[in-house]
């Protein structure tokens, strides 16, 4: 009879996914972001632990319109504030992805006065899945969110936890 309960937390435990800040913890022996930066006109990502700069990335890819704050649904930009990584999806359209959790209250807020919809769903993702390792679509292609390449994008998603701010400047 116990090990039918064994097996059985066993089982419980195959299926419980890690939680998010394990993500970050298994893949680097405890090196984990607790900051991002990214600043839009020079097209880099930093990523701080405490006051230091763990990691940069460079020629970050960004909106069809990368000039300027995204304000409604469709206009092609990428966000600019503070904002929090909320969740990590490993079954993206995109190699690997982090959810940036725009729009925030001043956001919607923004948008509503105008009767438009703020959008949403923006990331930082890799490359579309099938793209070839190594190979990096041209120029500004996404709807508004951050792509890297997959390298760099496995290596970043390995260091940040779900809850990790990140400001985006213009």
């Amino acid at each position: 009879m116990r090990w039918l309960a064994v097996l059985a937390l066993i089982s419980v435990l195959a299926c419980t996914p890690p939680v998010p800040e394990a993500r970050a913890q298994q893949a680097r022996g405890g090196e984990a972001a607790d900051f991002i930066l990214i600043d839009k006109s020079e097209r880099t990502l930093w990523v701080y632990q405490g006051a230091n700069v763990i990691r940069t990335y460079r020629g970050l890819q960004f909106g069809d319109q990368p000039v300027g704050h995204k304000q409604f649904q469709g206009d092609e930009r990428t966000p600019e504030g503070r904002y929090t990584i909320t969740y990590g999806n490993p079954q993206s359209s995109y190699y690997l992805s982090l959810h940036i959790d725009y729009p925030n209250a001043a956001d919607r807020a923004y948008a509503s006065s105008r009767g438009r919809s703020p959008g949403g769903l923006i990331f930082i993702h890799g490359q579309p899945n099938g793209v070839p390792d190594g190979v990096r679509v041209p120029g500004d292609w996404t709807d508004g969110c951050i792509a890297l390449t997959n390298a760099e994008m496995a290596e970043l998603w390995s260091l940040v936890p779900d809850g990790t701010p990140i400001e985006i400047r213009p």
